[in-house]
């Protein structure tokens, strides 16, 4: 009986260095969570720690239909006298605009905008490569806050009188202050002129889409 009783002791001893030791770890694991204790990060988040914490939703970006910059909707190469139609080499044109926009931490906006069109043989015109200049402007009052000027090429093959060119530009930013009340305008040439709007539209509604990439 002795015996036995000298072995239950050390073995209830044994048990309770064990379990000093473990709540030794259960303590020290405790003092790295945050926000609260071990067993409740557990329940709460499935980890000993509290995750990190997402970003706020972001506001909706306003996103105003693609304007054609006047007199930039087409442009003529001529080779002989200007006025003549007999001398139009080639014809530019602008076919379907789109755009997209996207709100970033920042509160700033990035736009990107699409542009399709196409080039017309004239009568004094052959076929081959020709360059295309592009010009994107993001306005804010009618004043550029963004310019690109782009040169994208079209070929016109051999028996065909025409031929079609796309681009893509992106990154286009527009300022926090500006987001509410800005423009975007696509020419042919330089562009940068008064947009082809019946009306300056005013600031964007509180609803206004994130993003809209639909053809104008």
């Amino acid at each position: 009986m002795a015996q036995m009783s000298r072995r239950d002791h050390a073995q209830h001893r044994r048990l309770g260095y064990a379990g000093w030791a473990l709540l030794g770890v259960l303590a020290a694991t405790g003092a790295q969570a945050q926000d609260g204790n071990f067993l409740s990060n557990i329940f709460k988040y499935g980890g000993p720690t509290v995750p990190p914490s997402q970003p706020p939703d972001l506001e909706p970006a306003y996103c105003p239909p693609v304007d054609v910059a006047e007199g930039g909707a087409a442009l003529q190469a001529a080779g002989g006298q200007p006025g003549n139609a007999a001398s139009i080499r080639t014809q530019f044109s602008l076919g379907r605009l789109a755009r997209e926009c996207a709100r970033r931490q920042d509160g700033s906006i990035t736009v990107k905008v699409g542009v399709e069109g196409r080039v017309l043989l004239g009568p004094s015109g052959s076929p081959g490569r020709f360059d295309v200049p592009v010009t994107i402007v993001i306005k804010h009052d009618d004043k550029p806050v963004v310019t690109r000027s782009r040169r994208t090429s079209v070929t016109v093959a051999p028996g065909e009188v025409q031929g079609f060119f796309s681009l893509v530009e992106e990154d286009l930013v527009v300022p926090p202050a500006m987001t509410r009340d800005y423009d975007i305008e696509v020419g042919l040439g330089g562009g940068g002129g008064k947009a082809k709007s019946a009306a300056r539209r005013k600031r964007a509604p509180a609803a206004a889409p994130e993003s809209a990439g639909a053809a104008q």
